[in-house]
């Protein structure tokens, strides 16, 4: 039977389970959308691309499975490519098909013409362009299986429009296989006699490839050793908050006490994580190449292995795998390191108690600890970038698998498109965007994507006036001295109701539970502005205690 090149591409989604396609429409890829048509895929179309791919981003993240976008040339793929490299850095596997000029046109400037094997080559593990429809169950097998092998992360392929409306004839599209890796045994036993000999170890969890067994595996491991955990930048969701072996999140503003006990323990068990920049304090935790502690390193992808730290122990597998292999072992009768586990919790809950009061009359401390008390341990969380997220990742005890997602590339307008996509893969869930008034603005037109398609979620908007993790930093580099760092911002509450939402202003700390029980039975999307002083920059100082410092 002949298709069309749009049916086969559709046809190669559907082999693939996809159910959720984000996009933003556009005249080279005509022929997809109309295969989409009665395809029984779900289409959100989306106000902006950059929006749509984090969309992709966020279900990628929270699914396993990639997360697909679909951009027209050009303009449409450059705004994409926002959460492109989101999903670069942070291993999401992710999709983004991009109509494309007609073949003939090649290499003539032509309308929107971008090559975009040379101009995303940085932001995906591949790129490819499919010249011949017959081919499209190739590429798409192999894109599939590019994105989740290994390392995840996005693959781009791009769609000649005339190439889509080609009819041909080209095999029945078939389901992407899984690679998994696995440790093998002399690893494991490897992995057990240098546990058995340390006097000071310590995992930390992070990256991708988890899924909700493979938390619970380790935390029944955690356990039965009784070995402090920590959590790498923006992956607290991998580790139960309140469970007694919880040592905090390794990332920006890190506890200093949990830095100093990562500087001394003797052996680092690195599961899923990179340990880039930001968890590594600026590379500065973990020696690079040779680290002082000794260093059993477990990733997915052999080309990370040894890429910036030398491990003593190298095991190329899955987190889930390596989760279910050490179930095997036989703790200690008694762990010399518990006390330092036992200590390295208090820790963590004294550092992960908000503070009482703060400079104006909204107080976050206050407010993140009505969350705590108020919302279900299930729900989810995004956010953006910004001086506003600490609040939630340093005071939220995350408590479930699959309750976070937030870039740990920094990038700001993220938390409103992820809390959208959040909500669209699971509508039983709360979903709470943080986002700052900077943030927000960036990707705010999707607030009307989630109005379209009936997704209530809760974005609580703390609105200081300033760009205000630069504005920070100005501050300690030239204080006084601010130059483009102030905002105006419009009416939040008018900007929910315009777009059909529900809006609330809280400007007295009392103020906001009663706004967010209102905005939860509105049923609808809702805005909560916090009128934040500008002065209650970080949970620890203020501006002017940052200037003057300086």
């Amino acid at each position: 039977m002949t298709k069309t090149g749009g049916q086969l591409i559709v046809e190669a989604l559907k082999a693939n389970g996809v159910r959720q396609v984000s996009c933003v429409p556009g005249e080279s890829y005509l022929a997809v959308l109309d295969a989409l048509y009665e395809s029984g895929i779900d289409v959100m179309v989306c106000r902006q691309e950059g929006g749509a791919a984090m969309m992709a981003d966020t279900w990628g993240r929270l699914s396993g499975e990639p997360g697909i976008c679909m951009v027209t040339r050009g303009p449409g793929a450059t705004n994409a490519s926002a959460g492109l490299h989101i999903a670069r850095q942070d291993s999401i596997p992710m999709i983004l098909f991009v109509g494309q000029i007609g073949r003939d046109m090649k290499e003539r400037e032509a309308f929107q013409e971008v090559e975009y094997r040379r101009a995303f080559t940085e932001f995906a593990k591949w790129v490819g362009e499919i010249d011949d429809a017959r081919r499209i169950p190739e590429f798409v097998t192999r894109a599939f299986a590019v994105a989740t092998s290994g390392r995840p992360g996005p693959v781009v392929l791009t769609l000649p429009e005339d190439m889509l409306v080609d009819v041909v004839e080209a095999p029945q599209a078939r389901a992407y296989t899984r690679v998994e890796s696995h440790p093998g045994p002399s690893q494991i036993a490897q992995f057990d006699k240098l546990l058995k000999e340390a006097q000071r170890p310590m995992i930390i969890l992070g990256g991708t490839r988890w899924n909700e067994q493979a938390v619970a595996d380790i935390a029944e491991f955690a356990d039965r050793f009784k070995l402090p955990v920590g959590c790498s930048f923006r992956r607290q969701m991998l580790f139960d908050h309140l469970h007694p072996s919880y040592a905090g999140d390794i990332g920006i503003g890190i506890n200093p006490a949990l830095a100093k006990e990562v500087r001394e323990s003797d052996l680092l068990i690195l599961v899923g994580a990179r340990m880039s920049e930001m968890p590594s304090s600026s590379y500065t935790l973990i020696d690079i190449p040779y680290p002082a502690q000794k260093l059993v390193h477990v990733f997915p992808d052999p080309e990370e292995l040894g890429r910036l730290y030398r491990p003593d122990l190298a095991i190329c597998a899955g987190p889930a795998e390596f989760a279910a292999a050490v179930q095997s072992l036989e703790p200690p009768a008694r762990p010399i390191w518990a006390e330092r586990k036992s200590a390295m919790h208090d820790a963590y809950l004294k550092w992960s108690t908000p503070p009482g009061i703060g400079p104006g009359k909204v107080h976050m401390g206050p407010i993140m600890d009505w969350i705590e008390e108020n919302v279900a341990e299930d729900t989810i969380f995004t956010n953006g970038a910004g001086n506003y997220a600490t609040w939630l990742h340093r005071f939220h005890r995350f408590r479930k698998f699959n309750t976070q997602s937030a870039p740990t590339s920094g990038s700001m307008g993220y938390g409103l498109p992820a809390a959208v996509a959040a909500k669209k893969l699971f509508p039983e869930r709360e979903v709470v965007c943080f986002a700052g008034d900077g943030c927000f603005m960036m990707h705010g037109q999707e607030f009307i994507t989630a109005v379209r398609y009936d997704l209530p979620i809760i974005t609580v908007l703390v609105n200081n006036g300033i760009y205000g993790t630069i504005r920070m930093h100005q501050e300690r580099e030239y204080p006084g001295r601010v130059s483009g760092t102030d905002l105006i911002n419009p009416d939040f509450v008018a900007y929910a109701k315009a777009f059909g939402g529900h809006g609330e202003l809280v400007e007295q700390t009392e103020d906001f539970g009663p706004a967010y029980l209102r905005a939860r039975a509105s049923g609808k999307p809702a805005i909560i502005e916090v009128r934040l002083d500008p002065e209650a920059i970080t949970p620890a100082k203020t501006l002017t205690q940052i200037r003057e410092k300086s």
